[in-house]
């Protein structure tokens, strides 16, 4: 079983960005904002297509973008839908080359900066350090998955 610790560190971060966003839904319908809930579970469900496209490079671009609108249009609308930014930058780590991976990352993480700022109406430490801090973990462990994938091949 030389593949367990590569699906098990893959699942993991889907597992995280569903929980996120999850948690995200449930605290706008808390709110009474049932429409942006909504559009919320329609986010969780296109997200949840994404592993059965990796392979297919097309309909993987034509999701991560709209997984990315989506994504972007929520973090405007409410702040916790901020925080599932995670996933997204997972999937663009898995899905596009690294050096396209690592620009849609950057941008990826300065808008959700700047949502978290505008939410808050103020620039603090937190709402830097915390996508920052998501965007260097969400590297480090797509080069772990690239690093067990390429030993698994080997064997």
């Amino acid at each position: 079983m030389p593949n367990l610790p590569l699906r098990l560190l893959q699942w993991a971060t889907h597992v995280t960005a569903c929980g996120l966003l999850l948690m995200a839904v449930v605290t706008v319908l808390l709110d009474g904002l049932a429409a942006v809930a909504a559009a919320g579970v329609l986010l969780g469900l296109v997200y949840a297509a994404g592993p059965a496209l990796e392979r297919r490079p097309v309909p993987a671009l034509v999701w991560l973008g709209l997984v990315t609108g989506g994504w972007a249009a929520l973090a405007v609308a409410a702040p916790p839908f901020v925080w599932p930014v995670f996933g997204l930058l997972f999937a663009y780590l898995r899905m596009l080359p690294l050096w396209a991976a690592m620009f849609g990352m950057t941008v990826l993480t300065f808008a959700a900066i700047a949502a978290a700022v505008w939410h808050a109406g103020e620039l603090t430490v937190p709402l830097v350090l915390g996508p920052a801090l998501a965007a260097v973990l969400v590297t480090l462990l797509g080069l772990a998955c690239e690093v067990l994938h390429s030993e698994a091949a080997r064997t």
